[in-house]
């Protein structure tokens, strides 16, 4: 099944989100379908804070590591596109196209609907075969509240999908009520991303929501093992408590022999 197909049924995408080879690789053999990055933990990874600033050579050399690592698609979390000039944005996006992903998230970050528009038009002129996920934020980032911030996503996600769109995702919104209006009155699949308050994935099915992303909770559960892990370890140097944390023995050269 193909990474579109995934989204038409029957059951709930859930994607954990990646942010290197071996994160990808892990999450694959757990038996996710597909697998996303997140652009906040793939810019931790090499040293950036989230939003726009990762250089994109160190986004596609990422990328291009885990696609050669992994048998299941992968969508790539591009921001938004590393540039407010859509000309380059479809450059960047022609880029990642050619690092093997199935699709990628762009987002407008609750600015201009207009620019996102123009930026969704040059991707999917560089990209014609990637599934293009717009995601608007204006949950997450709160610049609206209740039925003015359902009305507004609806809305951008009516031209998100004019502009040549196959999915929507409004990170952010937990409450069911308002997440069942939006999987009515929006067309496209609508993805909506893990949070605390969030419905189960079993009640956002039956709401209607087509994917799941874990965004940037695995890198910070893996983040937060492994400073749990040092603190202990810097503490009393017990070294049967540190093998004891990383659980059973796990063969990691053996999953990219060959690779």
């Amino acid at each position: 099944m193909n990474f579109k197909q995934l989204h038409a049924g029957p059951d709930l995408l859930i994607l954990p989100n990646a942010w290197d080879a071996i994160s990808a690789r892990v999450i694959a053999n757990a038996g996710a379908k597909a697998i996303a990055t997140s652009s906040a933990a793939v810019a931790w990874s090499h040293g950036y804070a989230d939003g726009n600033a990762l250089p994109v050579p160190l986004l596609l050399a990422t990328l291009r590591n885990i696609t050669r690592s992994v048998q299941v698609p992968v969508t790539a979390d591009i921001e938004g596109g590393y540039s407010d000039d859509p000309r380059v944005v479809g450059e960047n996006v022609l880029a990642v196209a050619g690092c093997g992903v199935a699709g990628i998230n762009i987002e407008d970050g609750g600015g201009s609907p207009d620019l996102l528009c123009a930026k969704i038009e040059a991707a999917r002129k560089a990209g014609d075969a990637l599934f293009i996920n717009a995601r608007t934020d204006f949950f997450l980032k709160k610049l609206l509240e209740g039925d003015a911030a359902i009305a507004e996503s609806i809305a951008r996600a009516r031209r998100y999908a004019a502009a040549g769109a196959d999915g929507i995702f409004v990170p952010g919104v937990i409450d069911a009520a308002a997440i069942a209006v939006l999987a009515r009155e929006i067309e496209l699949p609508l993805n909506v991303m893990a949070r605390p308050g969030l419905p189960s994935a079993a009640e956002l099915q039956r709401l209607g929501v087509r994917r799941l992303s874990a965004a940037a909770w695995p890198a910070r559960a893996a983040m937060k093992t492994l400073s749990d892990a040092a603190t202990a370890f810097l503490a009393n140097g017990d070294s049967d408590a540190l093998a004891a944390a990383s659980g059973a023995p796990a063969d990691y050269n053996a999953m990219f022999s060959g690779g």
